[in-house]
């Protein structure tokens, strides 16, 4: 039996669907589809399809790194489908681990995954710190000056307005009014 398995991360608007389509021409009998981090363990579809394998069945994915972006994770689910006499398919890389050279190839195609992600976190970890040094901060933008600030918190301690009023006067949620009388305290 074919089994397939189609992801795509839950931050990104992303969906199944050219998955799907590709899993379905490769006749696919059943498919397990997950809205999840490829980088994480957690994955409940993934250890369905993992626990109703049987001998002879296939693990059947349109790309390698929908299994996993991980290299140790890709070879423990491949031991995990070897142990459990099946074979694994992926369809863009045309692995097919049923195979000697199919395992290898497999093997391969993981490293540059792995190796692809580990570039992407160097650049986005270089990019952060020259942001910093250029002065940039991340995160949202401040929605009060700090005028504005300390106009709230000399109104609220001299009793002139209330929390909540000044949260409606400046426009803000309640806990930022909050959140900005905590620290000054």
């Amino acid at each position: 039996m074919q089994l397939g398995y189609a992801r795509v991360s839950k931050q990104q608007d992303q969906d199944t669907a050219a998955q799907l389509r590709a899993l379905k021409d490769a006749e696919v009998e059943r498919v397990f589809t997950e809205h999840a981090s490829g980088g994480r363990w957690d994955r409940p579809e993934l250890h369905k399809l993992l626990a109703q394998l049987r001998p002879g069945d296939i693990v059947v994915v349109w790309k390698l790194d929908r299994l996993s972006r991980s290299l140790k994770d890709v070879l423990h689910l491949m031991e995990k489908i070897e142990t459990a006499g099946a074979g694994f398919r992926s369809l863009t890389e045309a692995i097919d681990t049923t195979t000697p050279a199919g395992r290898m190839m497999m093997q391969m195609v993981g490293a540059f995954a792995e190796f692809e992600r580990a570039m992407i976190r160097e650049r986005t970890r270089a990019g952060l710190e020259q942001a910093r040094r250029e002065g940039r901060v991340g995160g949202r933008k401040r929605k009060l000056t700090s005028t504005q600030e300390q106009e709230i918190r000399d109104a609220v301690n001299s009793g002139r307005h209330t929390a909540a009023q000044c949260a409606r006067l400046f426009k803000v949620h309640p806990s930022t009014i909050l959140r900005l009388l905590r620290r000054a305290a």
